[in-house]
């Protein structure tokens, strides 16, 4: 799979303050790549760049093996987690000004409109203003707005802010088929559950630096901790014995007559051999590896750069 869009050594500044240092990313093209950092890491700033709104200091973007320019805003849609909606307008007339702008003809932007408020069952709300509309509804219309003209890549920044869960769950319906049908997708959230669900890769941004980068399934196993969530029947002596020093005891519970035990395996121990250890003494009911979520990364990640960060100021001065 080529990709999309090369992002190489970017870097800016806004007067004194550093928001992007030589950030290098490549986005396979017709996936989910989620972008992820805290609040004021940079990402805001690279998104603003591959919309050209701003420039890079340094460093080049290359869009579809083109060096990024204005005839490839067209090709592109973003929804910025400020929305710019006019609250006076009614709904159908702003949606149709909204994709005239984007080269639709009038004809053709009519047909698109009508097509996607039958799928989102706005179909009453043509003649509304923006303003009689909950913030959910207007996130609808704007979602609407910044896919309609099919854009090759799709930047969505906090795409679910206001939404209930079953109007969220449309979106990310709406996100994969997008992607099914061929787009590419740049996807910014705190919401690790959504990156997860969704997302083939992530770049993960602090401090202006790119942290970590890579396929999610292949990061959450690189941050595996070798712990295991085992529930059994038996006696809860004799499984602990069993362990001796090949484990370490993390979590216990019981409830009636099943035990669940969470332990970290110790000394180069394997998980066959374990159970071979523990077989004897229990009845397993079952077994899992406790892999760490991309939350539970993230932080951990955020929370060593930061630590880091903090030791070479001290050191400096």
């Amino acid at each position: 799979m080529s990709d999309i869009l090369n992002i190489k050594d970017v870097s800016k500044n806004y007067s004194s303050n550093k928001a992007l240092s030589n950030i290098s990313i490549d986005i396979p093209r017709q996936s989910i790549f989620g972008l992820l950092g805290p609040n004021g890491a940079g990402k805001t700033s690279l998104i603003r760049i591959i919309n050209q709104i701003t420039g890079p200091d340094t460093g080049s973007i290359i869009f579809n093996g083109e060096k990024l320019s204005q005839k490839h805003i067209e090709k592109i849609g973003y929804l910025p987690e400020e929305r710019g909606l006019y609250k006076k307008m009614a709904v159908g007339e702003q949606t149709l000004y909204l994709a005239r702008l984007k080269g639709l003809s009038k004809e053709e932007a009519k047909k698109r409109l009508l097509y996607w408020f039958e799928k989102f069952e706005m179909q009453g709300w043509w003649k509304k203003k923006i303003e009689e509309l909950s913030k959910g509804m207007q996130q609808k219309v704007q979602f609407i707005v910044t896919v309609l003209h099919e854009p090759e890549l799709l930047i969505l920044d906090e795409p679910f802010s206001g939404f209930d869960p079953i109007n969220a769950q449309l979106i990310k319906n709406e996100i994969l088929e997008l992607r099914k049908k061929g787009s590419t997708v740049i996807f910014s959230t705190h919401n690790m559950g959504s990156v997860e669900e969704l997302c083939d890769n992530i770049a993960l941004i602090n401090k202006a630096e790119k942290i970590l980068d890579g396929k999610v399934k292949d990061i959450r196993k690189t941050f595996r901790t070798n712990t295991y969530r085992i529930s059994f029947k038996g006696n809860i002596i004799g499984f602990t014995n069993s362990l001796w020093t090949g484990a370490e005891i993390l979590e216990k519970h019981t409830d009636e007559d099943v035990h669940t035990i969470t332990v970290k395996l110790l000394n180069n121990v394997t998980s066959s051999q374990m159970l071979q250890a523990v077989l004897p003494n229990c009845e397993i009911i079952s077994f899992a590896e406790i892999i760490p979520s991309m939350n539970d990364i993230f932080i951990q990640k955020v929370g060593e750069e930061n630590i880091l960060a903090g030791t070479k100021s001290n050191y400096t001065e």
